[in-house]
């Protein structure tokens, strides 16, 4: 027992110090990264974290394998309608755990869907061709062979490679979409999927130009939107339901500000002709790729809804305002932003910079870390290999909710300038400046918020005793 106690107490430490750096004494600026409220992390701790609720459509009903989930079983009901209002759309798939795992449910869907109608004997086939974002140029991993496209896509035996093209770009700026030069490519290559979407990313996707090129096609490709990095920004940054896409795929704890999940959703209504591709995704999502699908963060991402639709509107233009402002102020600093200036270098919570002149993006990056900014670097389009990134890749959505407006990201540009242009030691004023911007916001303010987290730790706790004790100590510090 003491032995047990001295290793717990040793990683508690541990926690607590990673805890106070990243929460209050950081500014975070990873684009991929966003800290959940104090109640979406409560939800993540309660009872459901430890059971499984595995269902599949079987003969038109959803069959349930477990007892004791009637309460799960509502809560995933009342997150995809939650959703589905977020979005627009007419169907929801949440048992993705990860955006990773929301493609790679589609990929699969997508082959069964392409092989419903062979026939007999006949073997089944990969896509013929699919276009996506190139991973040197921002495209995300997940949409690639390397990645969960692997084993989904056929192989070309003149190049020994997957048959997969990559959406064009302009030449003079190589974060925006080269239409004319996608059109070309539409014609000639015919992809049967078409993936939106990327890791590093400024500008809108042509979702809208794509789908009037293609609608006229006998077999016209599925049209899919990997909106890992700006699912929280539907709407405000692109809508791509409204555009024209089929299916929104995106992991939930980026610009979305839930649990780490994935989200998989479809505009295929009744009597389209890719209806059927739907009932492909939900069988690829279970039994194909989950069996528990992680209820406690199920639970913590229907809260997560909730607070997004309540508060999109604000956080949503804010985020927007603090990206265009945050780049201006590095530029004024003498800094090389990337992107269009004419049009604010950029149009979602990512701000690039080019740092080459000052050592690799790798260098830069451990620099600012250690006068307490937290980035990461980045290969821009024209690096040849991610090890020798001349770019650092920004986001302004954590540090937005946290109450940053644009004069406070100027003040931040300011101290990065300082740790990339001349190599100064700024830690101990970062970390004092962030004491300003602890208080989060976009949730239930603490006086609300706080009663029912401490309802929520009181009845997941197993022992009755511990939990007045603990729910005691916890109103006291609030």
């Amino acid at each position: 027992m003491s032995a047990l106690l001295e290793k717990a107490t040793a990683l508690v430490d541990r926690i607590e110090r990673n805890n106070l750096w990243r929460q209050k004494e950081s500014f975070n600026l990873i684009p991929s990264e966003s800290t959940p409220s104090l109640l979406v992390k409560m939800c993540e701790i309660s009872d459901p974290a430890g059971r499984y609720a595995e269902h599949r459509t079987m003969k038109g009903e959803e069959v349930y394998f477990y007892q004791g989930i009637d309460f799960i079983r509502e809560v995933e009901a009342q997150a995809q309608k939650e959703l589905a209002g977020y979005f627009g759309c007419t169907d929801v798939e949440l048992r993705p755990i990860s955006g990773q795992m929301a493609n790679e449910v589609v990929f699969k869907a997508m082959v069964k869907f392409i092989n419903r109608g062979r026939a007999e004997g006949q073997l089944p086939r990969r896509m013929r061709l699919v276009m996506n974002n190139d991973l040197t140029k921002g495209g995300h991993l997940s949409s690639q062979p390397m990645g969960a496209l692997f084993n989904f896509v056929e192989y070309d035996p003149q190049t020994g490679k997957e048959r997969v093209i990559h959406l064009p770009l302009l030449k003079d700026n190589p974060y925006k979409p080269d239409p004319a030069k996608l059109g070309e490519l539409l014609e000639q290559h015919k992809p049967e999927l078409i993936i939106f979407g990327k890791s590093m990313f400024l500008y809108p996707e042509p979702v809208a130009f794509v789908a009037g090129l293609v609608k006229s096609w006998p077999e016209r490709p599925v049209l899919m939107y990997d909106m890992a990095h700006v699912l929280g920004l539907y709407g405000a940054f692109q809508a791509p339901f409204q555009e024209g896409a089929d299916v929104v795929t995106g992991s939930t704890h980026k610009t979305f500000f839930g649990p780490q999940r994935g989200v998989v959703a479809g505009h295929l209504p009744a009597g389209s002709p890719l209806r059927g591709l739907w009932t492909e995704i939900k069988s690829r999502a279970f039994p194909g790729s989950t069996s528990n699908h992680h209820l406690g963060t199920l639970l913590a991402l229907l809260l997560a809804a909730y607070e997004m639709n309540a508060f999109k509107g604000e956080f949503q233009k804010q985020v927007c305002r603090n990206a265009k402002a945050f780049a201006r102020a590095l530029k004024d600093k003498g800094l090389a932003v990337e992107g269009d200036e004419r049009d604010g270098f950029t149009a979602t919570h990512q701000v690039l910079l080019r740092v080459k002149e000052y050592g690799p993006g790798m260098d830069i990056a451990r620099r600012l870390e250690e006068n307490n900014i937290v980035t990461n670097y980045q290969a821009l389009p024209d690096d040849e290999t991610f090890l020798e990134s001349s770019g650092i890749r920004l986001g302004v959505q954590e540090m937005t909710r946290f109450g940053m407006k644009e004069k406070d990201f100027d003040v931040l540009a300011g101290f990065m300038a300082e740790v990339i242009r001349r190599n100064k030691k700024v830690r101990d004023e970062v970390r004092a400046y962030r004491q300003n911007f602890l208080e989060m916001s976009y949730c239930l303010p603490a006086a609300e918020a706080v009663p029912l987290a401490v309802r929520v730790w009181k009845s997941a706790l197993p022992t009755p005793g511990l939990a007045e004790k603990f729910a005691q100590r916890l109103m006291k510090d609030a």
